[in-house]
């Protein structure tokens, strides 16, 4: 799992104005935040970006 969901709405960004940011669908976040798409790393370093963190903190869990 990540933690795309809760970083975007700790920042208040809507999926739709997210997707947007980072040149992807709506769904394409939704689908992110729900576990069943797997992005490429190009998207995942313009996900942190967008959401100010590092993929670390937005894809990394210890206890996996």
């Amino acid at each position: 799992m990540n933690r795309v969901k809760l970083f975007r709405t700790d920042k208040k960004i809507s999926q739709l104005e997210l997707a947007k940011r980072v040149g992807v669908a709506r769904q394409t976040i939704n689908l992110i935040e729900n576990g069943r798409y797997n992005p490429s790393l190009e998207l995942c370093i313009k996900l942190a970006k967008e959401l100010e963190t590092d993929l670390n903190s937005l894809f990394w869990r210890e206890d996996t």
